[in-house]
């Protein structure tokens, strides 16, 4: 720093010798040139940065001048204050010592919130031994505050599983459905009953309708257990909404096999949240994209869907496999890639060439 602020004074040293060669008038001018210059930054900007040479240089050379020169100035005996008690903090700034207990490990604070995060009904007791029982004692009031800091609640209340952790570990048990309507050309509505199981995500598209009657939709129950025939054995829960159109009869047709009927609350589609994002998905990649014109075609439509669906699209739930569709060996060989398209190029299947 010590060897710039010599090599810069040399530097203005010479430019000022070299201002002695110039006329008085050449000087006047460039003197207001430069205020006028001055004059336009000042609006523009409010606290200009200096560096320490700009601070150096500024600082030394108003003191040449008279004092009612120095009211224009872009510095004032406030700027040299502080930036005096700038120098004195630097000056005496020496590296801190950390008081009190070293900082927890990261390694270790993982350590605690991976069995919070993967067992919610566990508190910072239920933790502490388990942690004793991999070799690690850690104080109850450190994993009290880790937990806390984290925003888990250290000792929650033992009230039973989450919708979420019921559905997950039911999944293999579980189908659920529900309605979804579609306009037509002519603005007429119409209504689609679906069924998706929880496990394998198959759907079943049971029928399209513009009048979906109690009677009906009783009717598409009983198709859908003739269609499963033996495998309804699998399934012990029915997840559906309170919709009018459930009656009684509805649920006969699924309580004769032994399959219990779970009611979502009201206005809680996430409570049905596999169903809702099979909908979901069928209005994004098919049902916004077509004009559906009856019906009829709207059946054609779902059905090749349907079909789509199961026997092809990819799932993150399944591993990027299909509900009817296995994933094939890893190959690294060059293979051929076709493709197939679907309901007039909406939907692209892909397949190697054997």
């Amino acid at each position: 720093m010590g060897l710039g602020l010599l090599y810069l004074i040399f530097v203005r040293l010479v430019g000022w010798l070299a201002l002695l060669g110039r006329s008085d008038r050449s000087k006047d001018i460039e003197i207001l040139v430069l205020r006028h210059q001055l004059a336009v930054l000042r609006r523009q900007v409010s606290r200009p940065r200096w560096s320490w040479a700009d601070r150096a240089i500024v600082t030394a050379l108003p003191g040449l001048l008279p004092k009612a020169r120095r009211a224009g100035m872009l510095i004032t005996p406030g700027t040299l204050l502080r930036w005096h008690a700038d120098l004195v903090k630097r000056r005496w700034t020496y590296k801190r010592r950390s008081q009190g207990r070293p900082p927890l490990r990261p390694a270790l604070r993982e350590l605690v919130l991976r069995p919070a995060t993967e067992n919610p009904p566990w508190g910072y007791r239920r933790i502490v031994g388990e942690l004793a029982g991999l070799g690690r004692k850690v104080a109850p009031s450190t994993v009290w505050a880790i937990l806390k800091k984290a925003g888990i609640d250290p000792a929650p209340r033992q009230s039973g599983p989450t919708w979420g952790e019921f559905l997950k570990a039911q999944a293999a048990g579980i189908v659920a459905c529900d309605f979804f309507s579609v306009e037509t050309i002519t603005l007429a509505r119409l209504y689609c009953f679906a069924v998706v199981e929880h496990a394998t995500r198959r759907v079943h598209v049971l029928g399209v309708t513009a009048h979906p009657t109690a009677a009906w939709v009783t009717q598409q129950a009983r198709n859908l257990l003739l269609d499963l025939d033996d495998q309804v054995d699998r399934f012990a829960f029915l997840i559906r909404d309170r919709d009018t159109r459930f009656t009684a009869g509805f649920d006969a047709v699924f309580q004769s096999e032994g399959i219990w009927i779970i009611k979502t609350p009201v206005r809680a589609p996430r409570t049905n949240a596999i169903m809702e994002r099979w909908v979901g998905s069928v209005r994004r990649e098919i049902l916004d994209r077509i004009l559906i014109i009856n019906a009829t075609h709207l059946r054609k439509v779902l059905a090749e869907y349907e079909d789509h669906f199961n026997a092809h699209r990819p799932h993150r739930a399944l591993n990027q496999a299909g509900p009817l569709r296995p994933l094939p060996a890893l190959s690294d060989a060059d293979t051929k890639v076709t493709r197939r398209d679907r309901l007039a190029g909406l939907l692209h299947e892909y397949s190697q060439v054997a």
